[in-house]
Order: structure tokens, then C-alpha cells, then sequence
């Protein structure tokens, strides 16, 4: 651990732990407080716990500190604090609940959950009366802050820097990735490590993964409702520590330990070509509504770290009870501090925003694009160079926010999402039985990189990241096999979960024998995967959709910590297939840069001999014309022209249809004919075709996807 900065006469220290030559420098935030204390616990004669009680002597701007003499690394610490009880005014100080340090590098033991975690007398039912000040001690149910060295080993390591032109980015579980891995050391899976291990890195290699974006490995505890009902947070979603790593996660159980692997892990990753980007959940904590538990934040100032009204109580625009306030200079800079710690300490390269638009909210609720802390991300010399992808909304009014933040960020692009599911699942179960789609405009504009969403600022389409599904949803291979939820595992009664899937059974809810609506159901999973990968954007596939993974109908499997998250490699051979498939589809995307260049397409002429940079055609060849909106059209053929940039230019035919369509290829200056590259009939990917000459009719089959590539001529 580096020794810290030379003390300013007149400002409070770094926040946080510094060792130095005395001892260590303790400094935490607690603007409303009348004292803080720093515990320091070890083992007394015969393996008795103790814990020593250092008041903090010293107190500026709100920032409590002190050097604690004798205090070296691995020193297990937490804090106390004294002050007013008072909700309506959101000061809940209680000095018999241990706090934990919101800049710990590292948590050891969980939370138990016990009505002594709460500030305010509960019973076992953990219903209470707020105004009432709890006097049992919490410690017994808390873990330690544990202070670690920052050394470590890195090498030659640097960051891939891959271009998001040519990412391919694979959102995964850090447990649910390697748990069944049979070639993972059993003392691995799902860990770190396993995550690092050569059998799986070969794996996101050969499919061509260029970043994996690991679900929260910030360290997090489980909702007290989730530990009644004999369930976890599986997923995350529930910080307990912004800048320690989750050590559930870890091969080891010591805390230097765990830091250790997880920088093992980056380090790893980024010698195979693979950066390292982090789902981080900056828009609430794990303590809940005020009637909740105290952890850290509430009980050091609730009034400074969370959003409340004038009467004390939280704001929730998340759906977990509180909202961090990041209009508050502390907040925001414990946010802007943990994200460059573990970019500069732990070599990750960027950061996916859960919530985002929590986060540029304003003190009237609103969001603003200039928010301070999105301008302060923007500038930083360290995070603005990083990989910045926000989830464009949140749960607060006028919530959804798609296309609207600014540069450098990209957006996970829910429209895109949806449009595509329509067209593949939605549209064709509608004509499957006799009725009519939404037409092919919508699809067109999302092939082309969404440039109704993110035109703006000069953006361009690598502010799309594409994708169908996520950790949140149905899998690949269940939008094909459910048309409603099977979430009755979580325990909510079914009513857990988005009813707005856009999914479509193909005839049968489930599991099925029946091969021709398995054949069906794959051949789509298939038009899915090629419509992502072909688009131009950044795609982005959900970890084991390549395997045609099932949770078995439950979309929103947060609490599952199970066989129905964690990912199977006992692979069928139509998995195999499947494997196959993708990873030829995403060869096709890095061998033709027509298909993810940066600038959007402008759809006009490009050459004198009439030649546009992307030109769009109906069944029978010739160009849309007026006949985008027309709710029965279903076939749509677009020709990306590469050969003004010197690539070879490609033609994507899709047929939404239920029903074969006969298809005349365009003709187009300076292109003779079509050599088909892939066709999502095919069970596995065939060998290239022959030359087609422009303008043949040639038959698709009902809901399939051709891609061929141009032969260019005289």
C-alpha cells in the first residue's frame, strides 16, 4: 500500500486506509456526527474475539480521522459513530451497530441477519418502530474491513484496448460461467480463477470475445426478504462495498487472497486480447429503505449519502428501497474514487452503469446529460478513457432514457432489442397464424446502427451496444420455447419479472419431443444470433447463448443460485451445432468492416456510378421506394457497399415470413453476382456456395437469413 500524500494543513485526508510509518491513517465521512470511533479487532487469550475502540481525534469538512499507531495489513477494523436519532430529519447515528468502511479494499465474513443489524427495535418479524433506537451491539452479525497491500505482480500487463468497432463483448456470471466447467480444476469453478482458467479463456477466444462484462463483483450481501424465504442474491445487485471484491468468488478465503486473484484473473484475461469490464451498481446500496438495515452509509450520514424528501424518507427511483445521492460532492466522489481504483489498482477497462440515469439525476429528480458527475466522468483524465456503457434508465419518472447521454458513453440499446424479437418471434407467430407484422422499417434502422437514437454529438454506432437478451429476460433458446414467465421458484408468486418478452413457444410451451418445432425453435435462435452479429453497433451476447442455454422459463432468475443459472457444457450435438454457428457468424463480422465501421451510413450516393454506401431492397430486387410502412412486407435485402472503402461489400437477406419466399438479388453497380456465406436453415454452417448472378431468383425458406458476399465485376 502506497504511503499517503503529504498532509494539507487545512483539508482532512484521502478517505479511507493509508499505512505508514507509525501506524495507519483511518479517515471516513460523517458530516452529522458527534463522534467516531474506529474498532480494531483481533483474538485475546484463548481464541476470544476483541475489539479495541479508537476514537477518531481529529474532524474537518465532515471527514472524522487519525493515525492509530501499530496498525500493519491485515488488520480486521470497523467503525462506530455517536450522534442525533432523529428520521424526519434522516439522522440515524447509532453507536451500538459497527459500521463498514465505504472505501474497504476488502470484506471478510457475511452479514447474518438478525433484527440487531437494524438502528431501530425490530422484532423477529424485522417490523419495527423507526422512531425507537435499537441498543443491541451488531457486531456479532457483521464482517470486517481488512486492510491489504496494493502490491501485486502485474508484469508486462497493459489493457487490450480493443476498438469498439471490433468488440465483442459477452456479458457473464463470474460463478455460473466455469461452476459445471469439466475441465476446470473442481477446486476453480466459479471463481476468479476459474474464470482465468486456459480451458475457458480458450473458449471466449475461439468464439472471438474481445471483453467480458462480469455481472457485480463488488463485494454484496442478500435482501433480508431473500434470506427469509431461504434464497440469495444470486446476480449481485446489492453492494455492501464499492471497492472490495467479492470474496464468494474467490478460490481463496483469505482477504489479501482474494484482491490477489481477482487481479490474477485481469491479468490473465488481458494477456489472451480480453479486457475486463464491470457491471458497478452506483445507484443504491444493500441497506435498503430507512427501515432497513445499518450497514455503513446510513448509520455514518444518511442525509449526505442517500436522496431523501423533507421528511426524511428515501427517494427510491431503483426498485431497492434507496437511491444514492450523487449530487452530494461525497457521494460523487466516492463513486469517481472506487471506479479509478479499480481501473488504475486492478487494471479493469471500463465500466457498465447499472441504473444510469440515477446517476445524472438532478436535486429536482430530473436527469440532465450535464449532471456534474457525468461531466466529472467526461473529464477525468483516468475514467474517460475507459469504456463508459450506461443502461439507459432507471425507475423513476420519465425514467427511460435511450439515446440520450452523452459522449464517450454507449448505451445498451433496449429498442434494439425489442425490434429485433418482434421481427424474428412476435411478427412470425403473428404470421404463422393468419395475421400481420409491423413491417421492416424499424429492423432497418436497428441493422443500421440506430441513428435515430444516437446521431447526436457525432456518436456514431459504436454508442449501440446490440443486444436480444441479457442476464435480465429469457435466455436465446427460451424466447423461443416460453410465450409466458415460469418464475415460481423465486417466490414472488409468479408476478416477479417483465411480462413484455416478446417470445414466441412456436407451438408448444416448454420442453418438447416434437422435432419440427425443435427445428423451428433452433432455426430461430439462429436468425437471432445472426441479426445481432450482422448489425451494425457493438453486439453484445449473454453469456452460454452460443450453447443454447435454458433456465427453464424463469426470466428473472436473480435468486437462483443454481443448476438454472449456472451454465452447462454437457453440450447436445444441436449445442454443438449451435457453437459452431456463432462462431462463424462472428468470423463473417471481423473478416467484412462494412459491417461495423463507426460512421452511420448515409444512404445516399457515393459514386458517380450511382452506387450508395448501404442500399435497401424488397423480395423482388428492386429498391424499397415508398413501401417501408406496409405492415405485410416481411422480406428485406440490404446491401452494405464496402468496395468505396476498398472491403468487399455484403448482402443480408432476411425473410420474416412463415412461408418460403422467392427472393430476386439486387443489382447494383460494379457488383455481378452473390457467393452465399451463410444460410440460418443450416444446422451447422455449409461450405461457401457458387456465384449467383445478380438479379436470379432464388427461394428462401419461412423464417431465414442469408448473407452473401458481393462479386465484384467490370
Amino acid at each position: 500500500m502506497p504511503p499517503p500524500p503529504p498532509a494539507t494543513p487545512d483539508l482532512p485526508p484521502e478517505l479511507g486506509v493509508r499505512l505508514t510509518d507509525e501506524g495507519a491513517q483511518f479517515s471516513v465521512y460523517a458530516g452529522h456526527a458527534r463522534s467516531v470511533e474506529v474498532c480494531l479487532f483481533g483474538t485475546g487469550p484463548e481464541g476470544v474475539p476483541t475489539e479495541r475502540r479508537v476514537p477518531l481525534r481529529h474532524r474537518a469538512h465532515g471527514t472524522w480521522f487519525d493515525t492509530v499507531p501499530d496498525v500493519v495489513a491485515g488488520q480486521r477494523y470497523a467503525f462506530r459513530v455517536d450522534g442525533e436519532w432523529d428520521p424526519d430529519r434522516s439522522l440515524l447515528h447509532n453507536h451500538a451497530k459497527l459500521l463498514l468502511d465505504p472505501y474497504a479494499r476488502a470484506l471478510e465474513g457475511e452479514v447474518r441477519l438478525d433484527p440487531a443489524l437494524y438502528g431501530h427495535r425490530v422484532g423477529a418479524d424485522l417490523r419495527g418502530d423507526l422512531w425507537v433506537r435499537d441498543d443491541r451491539d451488531s457486531a456479532p452479525y457483521m464482517p470486517r474491513c481488512v486492510i491489504v497491500e496494493d502490491e501485486f505482480d502485474w508484469g508486462a500487463d497493459e489493457s487490450p484496448r480493443r476498438s469498439l468497432t471490433e468488440s465483442l463483448i459477452y456479458e457473464v456470471h463470474v460463478k455460473n460461467a466455469t461452476k459445471l466447467h469439466p475441465d476446470v480444476p473442481e477446486e476453480l469453478r466459479g471463481t476468479y480463477a476459474g474464470l482465468a482458467h486456459p480451458a475457458f479463456v480458450q473458449h471466449l477466444l475461439e468464439l472471438g470475445v474481445t471483453a467480458v462484462e462480469l455481472l457485480p463483483v463488488h463485494t454484496f450481501t442478500h435482501e433480508p426478504d431473500l434470506v427469509l424465504r431461504g434464497l440469495t442474491n444470486h446476480w449481485g445487485y446489492n453492494t455492501l462495498g464499492f471497492f472490495a471484491p467479492h470474496a464468494a468468488y474467490a478460490a481463496t478465503s483469505e482477504p489479501q487472497g482474494v484482491l490477489d486473484e481477482f487481479k490474477g484473473m485481469v491479468k490473465a484475461l488481458h494477456a489472451a486480447g480480453i479486457e475486463v469490464l464491470l457491471d458497478v451498481v452506483y445507484n443504491h446500496t444493500a441497506e435498503n429503505s430507512r427501515e432497513g438495515v445499518t450497514l455503513s452509509w446510513r448509520g455514518l450520514d444518511q442525509r449526505a449519502y442517500y436522496r431523501v424528501d423533507g421528511r426524511g424518507r428515501d427517494i427510491d427511483m431503483t426498485g431497492c428501497g434507496n437511491t444514492l445521492d450523487l449530487t452530494h460532492p461525497v457521494v460523487a466522489r466516492m463513486v469517481l474514487d472506487s471506479l479509478r481504483y479499480w481501473v488504475q489498482e486492478c487494471h479493469v477497462d471500463g465500466f457498465r452503469f447499472d441504473l444510469a440515469v440515477a446517476l445524472g439525476r438532478g436535486k429536482d429528480d430530473g436527469y440532465d446529460r450535464d449532471h456534474p458527475f457525468l461531466v466529472a466522468l467526461r473529464t477525468d483524465p483516468v475514467l474517460s478513457r475507459s469504456k463508459l456503457v450506461a443502461e439507459p434508465w432507471d425507475l423513476g419518472i420519465h425514467g427511460w432514457r435511450t439515446g440520450q447521454f452523452p459522449p464517450p458513453f454507449s448505451e445498451w440499446n433496449d429498442r434494439y432489442r425489442d425490434t429485433t424479437r418482434t421481427f424474428w418471434l412476435r411478427d412470425l407467430s403473428a404470421s404463422a397464424t393468419g395475421g400481420i407484422g409491423h413491417g421492416v422499417r424499424d429492423l432497418a434502422t436497428r441493422l443500421a446502427g440506430s441513428q435515430d437514437l444516437f446521431d447526436s454529438h457525432d456518436r456514431g454506432t459504436i454508442a449501440s451496444i446490440n443486444f436480444v437478451t441479457a442476464h435480465d429476460g429469457f435466455t436465446l433458446a427460451d424466447l423461443t420455447a416460453y410465450d409466458t414467465k415460469h418464475n415460481g421458484m423465486n417466490g414472488h408468486g409468479g408476478t416477479d419479472g417483465s411480462d413484455d418478452n416478446r417470445s414466441w413457444n412456436h407451438g408448444v410451451e416448454g420442453r418438447t419431443d416434437d422435432v419440427d418445432v425443435l427445428a423451428a425453435r433452433r432455426r430461430s435462435i439462429r436468425n437471432l444470433l445472426g441479426t445481432l452479429l450482422l448489425s451494425t453497433g457493438v453486439p453484445m451476447i449473454n453469456a452460454g447463448d452460443e450453447l443454447g442455454r435454458s433456465q427453464r422459463g424463469n426470466n428473472n432468475p436473480y435468486s437462483q443460485d443454481n443448476e438454472i443459472s449456472w451454465v452447462s457444457w454437457d453440450l447436445e450435438p444441436w449445442q454443438e451445432d449451435l457453437l459452431a454457428t456463432t462462431r462463424h457468424l462472428v468470423r463473417l463480422r471481423r473478416d467484412h468492416p462494412v459491417l461495423r465501421q463507426r460512421a452511420f451510413f448515409s444512404g445516399r450516393q457515393i459514386h458517380a456510378d450511382g452506387s450508395m454506401d448501404l442500399a435497401w431492397f424488397g423480395a423482388d430486387g428492386e429498391p424499397m421506394g415508398h413501401r417501408w410502412d406496409g405492415p405485410t412486407v416481411d422480406v428485406l435485402q440490404a446491401l452494405y457497399n464496402g468496395a468505396w472503402l476498398s472491403h468487399q461489400s455484403v448482402l443480408v437477406t432476411l425473410n420474416g415470413s412463415a412461408r418460403p419466399a422467392d427472393v430476386t438479388l439486387p443489382t447494383a453497380p460494379g457488383t455481378t453476382a452473390y457467393e452465399l456465406v451463410w444460410d440460418s436453415t443450416d444446422d451447422r454452417p455449409a461450405p461457401p456456395g457458387g456465384p449467383v448472378d445478380a438479379g436470379s431468383v432464388v427461394s428462401m425458406g419461412a423464417a431465414s437469413m442469408r448473407v452473401w458476399c458481393a462479386v465484384e465485376g467490370a
